[in-house]
Order: C-alpha cells, then sequence, then structure tokens
C-alpha cells in the first residue's frame, strides 16, 4: 500500500532577507522556522532543507539497514546514523557522508560492510538522490 506524506512551506520577502515555516503536516509534529541565513551560514535555532534532508536520509538508512541484516539473519541489537548534507550556495548540495554505528551479534566485518553499502544504494532517498555523492563510514560496534 502506497504511502503519502505531506509538508507545507510558507516563505515572506526576499530570498536573503526574508523568512519562512515548514510544516511537518501529516504527523502533526512541528511547525519550524528557516531562512537564508540557517541555510547558508550558521543554523540560529533554525532549519533548513539539508538539515530536514539529513533528518529523512538518516532515518531510511538506518531503516534499510536493520531490514537487511535481520533478512541475512543478523538482526542489529542498535543502529544509529548520522547524515551530514553540504550546501554550497550557488552550487547547491553537493555531497551526502553517512555515518553509521551498528551493534550486530554474529556477524562478519565484510558482511557488515556489505549490508551497510546495499543499505546505502537501495534506502528510497538514496535513490531519490542518485545525483548526489553519497559516501558512507560504517563501523561496526561491541
Amino acid at each position: 500500500m502506497a504511502t503519502t506524506r505531506k509538508a507545507t512551506a510558507h516563505w515572506k520577502g526576499s530570498l536573503i532577507e526574508g523568512n519562512g515555516t515548514v510544516d511537518l503536516e501529516s504527523s502533526g509534529v512541528g511547525s519550524y522556522e528557516v531562512t537564508w541565513p540557517s541555510r547558508a551560514e550558521e543554523p540560529n535555532g533554525k532549519t533548513s532543507p539539508e538539515e530536514l534532508l539529513a533528518a529523512a536520509h538518516s532515518t531510511c538508512f538506518s531503516m534499510a539497514l536493520s531490514h537487511g541484516l535481520a533478512g541475512a539473519g543478523t538482526p542489529p541489537q542498535t543502529v544509529d546514523t548520522s547524515a551530514e548534507v553540504t550546501f554550497q550556495p550557488g552550487e547547491g548540495i553537493t555531497g551526502i557522508v553517512l555515518s553509521v554505528k551498528a551493534q550486530v551479534p554474529g556477524i562478519s566485518e565484510a558482511d557488515f560492510q556489505a549490508a551497510a553499502e546495499k543499505a546505502k544504494v537501495n534506502c528510497p532517498v538514496s535513490k531519490a538522490l542518485t545525483g548526489t555523492t553519497i559516501s558512507l563510514n560504517a563501523e561496526l560496534i561491541g
């Protein structure tokens, strides 16, 4: 069954001096302020499209890795993923670095690395970002 999620952005003013909000409507979990400086300079308590993308990508990757590991008979105890999305004004998004640390009993380092790489390629957010360079740092812990 397909699902659709909705977020809505409202912007006032010019790009540089203006400001806006993004509302996560499907879940109703909140409304977040956004400005050009929060995107291209310092966040100062506001979000950016790149931070929201990082949240989506780290979550999607964690879910994909967990699913792949469980399907291979080595379910993880924990999967902790961060995503760093780099934005360069004038160029756009220039790269994403996924970093994952996972506790997976009974798996070899080689099998873990292969599962992490497969999750990187196959998670739906990665697939949506195929025009972007996505790097992966994967660490098997404990």
